[in-house]
This record gives C-alpha cells, sequence and structure tokens, in this order.
C-alpha cells in the first residue's frame, strides 16, 4: 500500500512526517534508510511520526528516527513541525498550549501563528550520567582528545545528547574533522550531537551541528537549545539569545538552573505524497 506522508523544515532541518493516529506506522531500519536517500528516495534528515499517546497526560506522541535508520530521543525543528501539522490537521489551535509526548518525555507546545512555534524543551540536564556522558564528576567543560586535538567541550542533554565546542571560526576546514570525530567519541556511550558555536554577543550566537545519524545539517533545534544552555551556564549570554544556523534563526529562552527552556521558531510545509518504492533489503 502507498504510505502517505508531508514533507516539512525547520529552517532548513528537513523531515518526512506520518500520520500514525489510526494506525503504527513503524518501518524497518532498511525502509527508512530508502525513503532518506536523497537521490532515490524522498531525502530527509528525521522521520517523524504523530501516534495516539502512551501517557495520559499529553495529547499525542511523536516518534524520531534518524536518516540512518537509528531511533532518536528529541528532535526540537521537528517538533515544531509535529505541531504545525497537528494545526493543519485540526488537532491544534493557534494560541493553544498542548502537551505532547516525546521519547524522551512530555514537552508543551505553543502555536504562535500557523508555521510559528513555541516548545518548551524542559530544563537542561547537565549530570554525566543523564547525558550519558562518562565523566568522574559534573563540570562547565571537559578536556577531550578529538581527532589528535585537546578541545574543552561543554556536555548537556536537551532530551538528547550534546557537545558543545566554542570557535572563532566556523568555516575553518578542521571543523570537517572534528564534527564527526567528536559526534563518535567513546566517553558518549550514546553517541553526540556535535555542536560547534561562535559567540556574536552576549545575546547572539552563530552554530553548526553535525548530528549523530544524520551528520551535519542546516539546523538543529536541540543543538541550539544546548549551545545557549552551556554557555548561559558559563555566565557568558544574557536569558535571551538568538542562534543563527545555516538555515536560519531559532530564539532560545532560560533565565537559568531551576527553569525550563523555551525555543521559538518557525515550521514549514514542502508538500505532500506517496511512497511508492518497495522495502529495501538490509
Amino acid at each position: 500500500m502507498p504510505l502517505r506522508f508531508s514533507k516539512m523544515h525547520g529552517i532548513g532541518n528537513d523531515f518526512v512526517l506520518l500520520d500514525g493516529r489510526a494506525a503504527d506506522p513503524a518501518l524497518p531500519a532498511a525502509v527508512i534508510r530508502a525513503m532518506a536517500d536523497r537521490h532515490t528516495g524522498i531525502g530527509f534528515d528525521q522521520l517523524l511520526s504523530v501516534e495516539p499517546p502512551r501517557d495520559p497526560s499529553c495529547a499525542f506522541y511523536y516518534g524520531i528516527w534518524n536518516a540512518d535508520g537509528s531511533p532518536s530521543g528529541q528532535c526540537g525543528n521537528g517538533v515544531r513541525c509535529v505541531a504545525t501539522w497537528l494545526h493543519r490537521a485540526g488537532a491544534l489551535a493557534i494560541g493553544e498550549d498542548v502537551r505532547i509526548e516525546s521519547p524522551s518525555g512530555p514537552v508543551t507546545v505553543r502555536l504562535l501563528a500557523a508555521d510559528r512555534v513555541a516548545v518548551d524543551m524542559g530544563e537542561p540536564r547537565f549530570a554525566p550520567p543523564r547525558i550519558p556522558f562518562d565523566a568522574a564528576q559534573e563540570a562547565d567543560a571537559y578536556a577531550l582528545d578529538v581527532a589528535g586535538e585537546t578541545l574543552p567541550v561543554g556536555a548537556v542533554s536537551m532530551g538528547n545528547p550534546h557537545a558543545i565546542v566554542v570557535v572563532d571560526d566556523l568555516q575553518s576546514p578542521a571543523l570537517q574533522r572534528l564534527g564527526p570525530a567528536l559526534t563518535a567519541h567513546p566517553r558518549f556511550a550514546e553517541g553526540a550531537n556535535a555542536g560547534f558555536v561562535q559567540p556574536l554577543g552576549r545575546d547572539h550566537l552563530r552554530l553548526r551541528v553535525h548530528e549523530r545519524g544524520a551528520g551535519w545539517t542546516l539546523a538543529c533545534g536541540t543543538g541550539a537549545c544546548a549551545a545557549m544552555a552551556v554557555l548561559r551556564r558559563r555566565g557568558e549570554v544574557d536569558a535571551r539569545v538568538q542562534v543563527d544556523l545555516p538555515g536560519g534563526r531559532l530564539q532560545i529562552d532560560w533565565p537559568g538552573p531551576g527553569h525550563t527552556l523555551w525555543m521559538t521558531g518557525p515550521a514549514a510545509f514542502a508538500f505532500d505524497g506517496e511512497w511508492l518504492a518497495p522495502a529495501a533489503a538490509d
């Protein structure tokens, strides 16, 4: 049977979204990889599904799979697309707050306009076991050997693990080598999204992210949250920060420890279609 989907993106971080409210949308990893291929498939960074909630306090559940078929715990740009998709489906009104369930736990979304969404991403988690990250004690930065260089790395979870490095130049050729190496660093038990952040002021950051399971992306919502949280904890940025990624800008608000972090940004439809290709073999 043809598999209907919506192609969406949040500042260039692109997704295929499946409606699983009436039927289980689970797909083998090989099929996800075939769909994600940008030459012979649809092409996307992550696959999303909207399903009935597991948690009775939530209105919906959304699943997340990377382009390589591996599951993910959270996706900031993806949850904004889920909210916009729910609005088009008649399940979420502008101005309404709705609690929806991700693989890493509930989040609250607030639809500001049909194409703009604010998301309560929860409180950043810095304790190494909760990232998970191999460290004897919690610190603002950890000295890691990455591809032959020693880097000061901030480690945090936003529902998925992030490694944050402050740099002076986001165009440095060294990042092409450091990004994949940091993503696969053995001290991150589940891998990490590697974020390279260039501070432009106390309220303005520029960011590039190499995502586990997807590689370099135009945008990473949880990565923007993680970069701001690491620098905010160090006292280097204000409570509201604009984060520029290759695909566009996000607003991140976090007063600091003891408070939840909010991410605000756009979400857009590209097209709707049907996947007709046969299942790929492993």
